[in-house]
């Protein structure tokens, strides 16, 4: 991808009209998540707050999986290319306590065509510990 591209993408994003509820600069009530590739690896960080909270002060899963369904998502944005989930699998190994920072990572592990497979993880930055992992399947746009 150009710098002239990467550009482009970059204010497309950051654009009034982004609402994403991860990612959307322009979403009042969405998470804020901002991600980047770091060679190979889409990453974002996240704090859940109250807010966030599904019972007795841990996150709610379906915060969970939406932070993993964006971090594998981004990678394909920011890749330069659209696209929406077509499949998608998750595994809770852990509760996730209100209050503790996260990092997130996406990586693809096939591309064929116009799926892109896909990883990603929740990792508690604290102590490295994978409190959920996801799997999906992503159809880019044409």
């Amino acid at each position: 991808m150009t710098q002239e591209t990467k550009e482009q993408r970059a204010q497309l994003l950051a654009s009034g009209s982004n609402q994403c509820f991860v990612c959307g600069p322009a979403n009042p009530i969405g998470l804020g998540v901002t991600f980047a590739l770091d060679g190979d690896v889409c990453r974002g960080e996240f704090t859940p707050g109250p807010e966030h909270m599904g019972y007795d002060q841990v996150t709610h899963g379906g915060i969970v999986f939406s932070l993993l369904d964006d971090v594998m998502a981004n990678w394909v944005w920011l890749q330069g290319e659209r696209c929406f989930t077509a499949k998608a699998d998750i595994r809770y190994r852990a509760e996730l306590p209100v209050g503790t920072p996260v990092r997130l990572e996406g990586r693809c592990v096939k591309r064929k065509g116009r799926l892109a497979q896909m990883e990603g993880l929740l990792i508690r930055q604290a102590d490295e510990v994978v409190v959920a992992e996801a799997s999906g399947a992503f159809m880019v746009s044409v």
